[in-house]
């Protein structure tokens, strides 16, 4: 793929990513925590796989701790030790938050505060900016 096409590619899954996050934003003002979760984690694997795609690679799984270590150039990666414990925070929120059966007797909406809803949403925030940034400068 061309390096224009590359580029373009990871916009998209940017600009996704800040749709996610701003879709985390309204259910978390609308009090559906575990949603708001969910949505924070779709921010952060989004804002991650653009890493990816701007060097023309194809990223594969969900764990945005995974693509975070496999990334091949993670080595450059700005405050990486950061990025993985965000990724590693996040990916907590991947599959729990959306069914059912993902917790013992209760459901997400039961379970998830007010609290890890906040701490998914900055966490997502903190590595849009970051991938934003790393973006711009590559």
């Amino acid at each position: 793929m061309s390096r224009k096409k590359s580029r373009w590619q990871a916009e998209r899954w940017l600009q996704t990513a800040e749709e996610d996050l701003q879709a985390a934003r309204v259910l978390y003002e609308h009090g559906l925590y575990a949603s708001a979760c969910f949505h924070a984690e779709q921010c952060g694997e989004k804002a991650v796989k653009a890493l990816w795609y701007l060097d023309d690679l194809d990223p594969w799984g969900h764990s945005i701790l995974k693509l975070l270590q496999q990334f091949p150039r993670q080595d450059e990666l700005p405050q990486k030790e950061q990025w993985f414990q965000i990724g590693a925070l996040l990916d907590k929120f991947y599959v729990p938050t959306r069914y059912p059966n993902g917790l013992p007797d209760l459901t997400p909406g039961q379970v998830y505060t007010r609290e890890e809803a906040e701490q998914a949403i900055e966490a997502a925030r903190t590595l849009l900016i970051g991938c934003q940034t790393w973006l711009k400068s590559h």
